[in-house]
């Protein structure tokens, strides 16, 4: 059995690249918690429209499940806003979360990067109703996300070695 790790925050702080980069460097799948949307969020995101917790319940059981799966199997490192001590309880059910990987950063930093992306369905308009939502727990791994990707990520490695 291998690690679930989540990596955690509101968009634009960096959870996609971060996975991506951890999972190439610690050998785990990467899984991005977007792609598990039902289309209905994504369309309510587009327009500015702020998810409810009904809209994402359906999402944060299914994701949920696939953390039972990727703990029994080749572990994973999930990408997922996570907002909500409600929604983290969902989410780790049977308790298969190895890390909780909290990023955090300037609102000024993260709007710029929402701003800046192409293709993406989040609005940088929603990332302050994303930050009042967000629920900043008191267990994690807390990192800022000023620094490079790959200070970034090794900063997380060298976490999860002083904690094993």
């Amino acid at each position: 059995m291998k690690n679930v790790i989540v990596i955690m925050g509101v968009s634009g702080c960096g959870k996609t690249s971060v996975g991506e980069l951890l999972s190439k460097r610690l050998n785990i799948p990467f899984y991005d918690g977007d792609n598990f949307h039902p289309k209905e969020n994504i369309e309510k995101m587009k327009i500015n429209i702020p998810l409810t917790d009904k809209d994402r319940l359906p999402w944060l059981k299914k994701l949920s499940k696939n953390i039972t799966s990727w703990k029994k199997n080749e572990g994973a490192i999930l990408a997922c806003s996570a907002l909500k001590e409600s929604y983290r309880k969902i989410l780790n059910a049977d308790k298969s979360i190895d890390y909780w990987v909290v990023l955090n950063g300037d609102y000024q930093l993260i709007y710029d990067r929402i701003s800046k992306r192409k293709n993406h369905f989040m609005n940088p308009h929603l990332l302050k109703s994303q930050i009042e939502a967000l629920e900043v727990p008191n267990y994690g791994l807390h990192i800022n996300v000023s620094g490079s990707l790959p200070e970034i990520v090794n900063t997380i490695i060298q976490k999860i070695k002083t904690n094993a």
